[in-house]
């Protein structure tokens, strides 16, 4: 009988600088594996195309990983005008050839169309499921099926550079939104058409790019080293408001327990910590006042 080498109960959230070519899942797969981790998730998926800024939760920190997903995102993406693929990007089949006739000024005002909330057409070359199968095995089999028209946020969109038929923006929008849409609908509204030839993720939530490191950087490093890369596991929810907890109410929370506290307190969920400054997870204020624990982590916050 094969022995089996335990796996380590990592905590944490990675910053990994996803490289071209390798799908969020695998990426995840091998910084689980390096880490020996027992639990894992990524939050939001990266086609294989697209680099950049993928944040990896380990262990408690999945627990939150949602909140990551949801949050808005900064991406930088190069479109190439004049041609059209079956995917949207530079994988598929070419579809159209059309002349470019776009000025710089007539490109940024293309743009500036969709900024705000917009419908977009989720991709047939799409993770989403219909049935319990995924969209892009429907489309690998010459098969179209009906999508609704989903509702997103383009926050803002910055030309970046216009060389005649290449360009490159800046695009911050919400959750759910699809770059290689957005540049086939830039495209399509220019008359020539387009397709996302390089696209590469620079913000998700409060995480940066800069504090992301490669995944070649991260093979190379000893165990000791990565455990040091580990962002704290509340850095996942810091856009919410933070609470520090008496001895007694943090007593009676971990129990499971509705705990009440003096004082001014904000609405919603709270960050809660001990008075140690430990985090304890997440809790709500009710309107009797009390907070409710919400969802909680398991010892402390570290990895081991």
């Amino acid at each position: 009988m094969q022995y089996r080498r335990p796996k380590k109960n990592i905590n944490g959230v990675l910053l990994l600088d996803k490289p071209h070519g390798y799908s969020s899942n695998q990426a995840l797969q091998t910084a689980k594996l390096l880490f020996k981790a027992a639990k894992a998730g990524h939050t939001g998926t990266l086609d294989p195309l697209a680099t950049g800024l993928l944040p990896l939760c380990f262990g408690e920190a999945t627990k939150f990983a949602h909140y990551l997903t949801d949050a808005d995102k900064t991406y930088v993406a190069t479109l190439k005008l004049g041609i059209t693929t079956s995917t949207g990007d530079a994988e598929g089949e070419v579809l159209a050839t059309r002349p470019v006739r776009v000025s710089q000024m007539q490109f940024e005002q293309v743009c500036q169309q969709f900024v705000g909330e917009i419908s977009q057409i989720p991709p047939m070359y799409s993770a989403l499921k219909h049935e319990g199968k995924a969209l892009y095995e429907y489309a690998r089999e010459g098969v179209e099926i009906e999508r609704k028209p989903r509702v997103i946020t383009i926050h803002s969109i910055t030309p970046n550079s216009f060389t005649h038929d290449v360009a490159i923006i800046t695009v911050t929008c919400s959750k759910g939104t699809y770059i290689r849409t957005l540049a086939e609908d830039i495209g399509n509204l220019l008359g020539c058409g387009a397709h996302l030839i390089a696209l590469r993720r620079t913000v998700t939530a409060n995480y940066q790019i800069a504090q992301a490191i490669t995944l070649e950087k991260f093979e190379a490093m000893s165990a000791e080293q990565r455990i040091l890369l580990l962002m704290p596991v509340d850095s996942a929810v810091q856009h919410l408001p933070a609470l520090v907890l008496d001895a007694d109410s943090t007593f009676y929370l971990q129990q499971g327990q509705a705990v009440w506290q003096s004082g001014k307190i904000p609405q919603g969920l709270l960050r809660l910590y001990n008075e140690q400054q430990d985090f304890l997870g997440l809790g709500e204020q009710q309107s009797d006042g009390k907070i409710t624990p919400k969802r909680l982590i398991v010892g402390k916050d570290s990895a081991n």
